[in-house]
């Protein structure tokens, strides 16, 4: 490159006469021409150099990815190639790192986090990269490689799983998985890579002969296109695998994860069928690839239900994700250094990532995945179990509410107040705070954060019409199950039924009035009697209910240039004032079960929620909605948690304390009033 530049800077000369000879009035531009010209391919050539040298130095080392730059529905994503990269290791990989006591974790984490997280990269770096006379002499026979997904992922001689044999074929016994310890237990997980089509018979085979009552599953059966896993399981019925049918009992889906249940049964021609076992998956869908979730909350509700699931009696829980090493490795070390926690109140990681990785190449895969390890280990100590089960709830109010030992109780308030100490995360409110979108806002602290706006179809020509005030958030078993808004404005209430168009909405539910304490808190976007028009869209009224405590609205939707209509049905709850909470609980269940009914019917598009700035009462009905539904699913319930959620997907959700308290006020009212919730189910 450098060569080409210099022939360029030295064949340019100076103009000639027709004549051929220089005259006199060129030849003073002539001197300071060519020195300029040899200065700027000077230049030229060193900004070469640098964007060669930097370029090289961006591919050597990966850039960090922040939530605004790689946010996908679940979570957060790494750049990586989609096959398995094994990455370099360090030259200071002989380091090591000492126990970390739990109540020094907070400090610790915080230490590592700085600085882009240099400190988490460093710590991967030196971690062993696995067993050094490890031999993989079995994975490698060449009738063997076709069943390993990953070439350069295989299970260790030493440690890996033995099928039994089947006769004429003696590499029948080779399967893509490898015994794992837990923290006590010797051989407590089976890490596998994700079945291939032609290996499902040796993975249920490896099932039945090891005992599993429990399978794993970490990784979506596609992901970014690429296939991650084939369904080794019937949709529905049952299906037979080699030797073993496989039928399906139950099944349940929630936001983060899908409980499946099999009845399994070994069948053989000569021999009679054996006892039938019960079988449970527990597929974990908020991961992706090559990253972590966006949040460790539902990872740590997924392991407990997992603990939960699994029998004393039963023989190793098969761990996989797509090729059994980074996912798989990262759910293995939580689970164990949660147990180090309880019996030794220390943490590990660097220790027990070596330890475990002797048994199989590779596991925790990523820096981001090893640094998601102590953002769990952090939440779990600092927040701890916060669930509780239904029968417990009147004991768990009475302890939040005395006041009569202030040292020893939990209270309400300490419980809220870890709550408001969550930080704001400013810097992913990029396209809210722009100077064209800063006037949409009715509450200027109250802005979307950017991984999870309601995104509206950009108008030609025009910037910045892609944004209204508005944030997707979960429900219990649906992801962006809310639209979470401010009231309509009067130059975005457009954009407002643009919202409820694009995105197919049949519900909205509004929990403030149009004035309070002489205020206005929303703009009236819907007509009295007949109809009002706002841009492209027309809106008609058909009815108007009075119910106990909310006015039940349907209106006609119609967008003008396609002449299409949709029934649109207006849930206003009234008695809710901006200060404060509803008189009692019973309205609020009432809303709830009619909006849920009005979702069965309308396909359970997204709910439209607001109240003036979309975040207190807002966040306290989607609270609510999430927690009954639980209730009733379950019998189970974590209004801690549940509110932690909402808060880390629209700041300020829950705004008060009496709001928090309204939450758990509610649900023993619900329990009082429907004592066999169990009906419910």
């Amino acid at each position: 490159m450098i060569p080409v530049l210099f022939l360029v800077a030295t064949t340019i000369t100076p103009n000639y006469s027709s004549s051929g000879n220089q005259t006199s009035e060129d030849q003073p531009k002539s001197q300071h021409i060519l020195p300029t010209l040899l200065v700027l391919s000077l230049l030229l050539v060193i900004i070469v150099l640098l964007a060669w040298y930097f370029l090289r130095l961006r591919n050597q080392r990966k850039a960090v990815v922040t939530t605004v730059d790689k946010k996908i529905p679940n979570g957060i994503l790494e750049e990586q190639e989609q096959t398995v990269v094994l990455l370099p290791r360090s030259p200071s990989a002989s380091r090591t790192y000492l126990p970390i006591p739990v109540d020094c974790l907070e400090e610790e984490f915080r230490l590592r986090s700085a600085d882009d997280g240099k400190l988490f990269r460093e710590e991967f770096n030196c971690l062993p990269s696995g067993y050094t006379q490890g031999t993989c002499d079995e994975a490698n026979k060449e009738e063997n490689k076709d069943k390993n997904r990953y070439p350069n992922i295989l299970p260790y001689d030493q440690s890996r799983v033995v099928l039994t044999q089947l006769e004429g074929n003696p590499c029948s016994d080779y399967v893509n998985a490898s015994f794992i310890d837990g923290y006590t237990e010797k051989n407590k997980f089976i890490a596998a890579q994700g079945p291939k089509q032609d290996t499902v018979a040796d993975f249920w085979r490896m099932i039945w002969e090891q005992k599993v009552a429990t399978i794993v599953m970490l990784t979506n059966l596609k992901e970014r296109k690429e296939d991650k896993c084939y369904q080794y399981w019937p949709d529905q019925g049952c299906w037979t695998y080699g030797n073993i049918r496989v039928a399906v009992e139950d099944f349940t889906v929630l936001v983060d994860y899908t409980i499946r249940k099999f009845c399994v049964q070994y069948q053989q021609a000569s021999d009679t069928s054996k006892t039938p076992r019960l079988v449970t998956q527990l597929h974990f869908t908020s991961w992706p690839d090559f990253g972590v979730p966006f949040s460790p909350i539902g990872m740590l509700k997924f392991l407990k239900k997992v603990k939960l699931v699994n029998p004393s009696f039963a023989g190793p829980i098969v761990v996989h994700c797509s090729a059994g090493v980074g996912r798989t490795g990262t759910f293995i070390v939580i689970d164990g250094m949660i147990d180090m926690m309880h019996l030794e109140q220390k943490v590990d990681v660097f220790g027990f990532v070596s330890k475990i990785r002797d048994q199989r190449s590779q596991l925790v895969q990523t820096d981001m995945q090893h640094s998601f390890i102590y953002q769990a280990l952090l939440e779990y100590y600092l927040y701890g179990d916060t669930e509780l089960d239904v029968s417990s709830l009147e004991g768990h109010l009475h302890k939040l509410h005395n006041t009569s030992a202030p040292l020893d109780r939990v209270g309400l308030e300490e419980e809220f107040k870890k709550l408001t100490n969550m930080r704001i995360m400013k810097e992913n409110m990029r396209t809210g705070n722009l100077p064209a979108n800063m006037k949409k806002n009715r509450v200027l602290q109250i802005i979307p954060y950017d991984f999870n706006r309601v995104i509206l179809s950009m108008r030609r020509g025009q910037e910045c019409t892609d944004y209204v005030n508005a944030s997707f958030i979960d429900g219990y078993r649906q992801k962006d199950y809310f639209i979470a808004t401010q009231g309509p404005l009067s130059h975005t209430v457009e954009d407002f039924w643009r919202m409820v168009w694009e995105w197919k909405c049949h519900s909205i539910v509004m929990l403030t009035e149009l004035q309070e304490r002489e205020q206005e808190k929303c703009l009236q976007y819907w007509p009295t009697e007949d109809s009002v028009t706002y841009g492209d869209y027309s809106i008609e009224m058909k009815g108007d209910t009075l119910c106990d405590t909310f006015s039940l609205r349907d209106l006609v939707l119609t967008f003008g240039p396609e002449k299409q209509t949709r029934l649109v049905r207006h849930f206003h709850f009234h008695g809710w004032p901006e200060i404060g909470i509803p008189a009692e609980g019973k309205g609020m269940i009432d809303i709830i079960a009619s909006v849920q009914r009005q979702q069965q019917q309308s396909g359970n598009h997204p709910i439209v929620v607001h109240c003036s700035a979309g975040a207190g009462r807002t966040g306290t009905f989607i609270a609510l909605s999430n927690i009954l539904e639980r209730v009733k699913a379950e019998g189970l319930l974590d209004v801690f948690q549940t509110v932690k959620s909402l808060r880390m997907q629209r700041p300020h959700m829950v705004q008060t304390v009496e709001q928090y308290d309204f939450c758990y006020r509610v649900v023993q009212d619900f329990v009082d009033i429907f004592s066999d919730y169990a009906n419910f189910k």
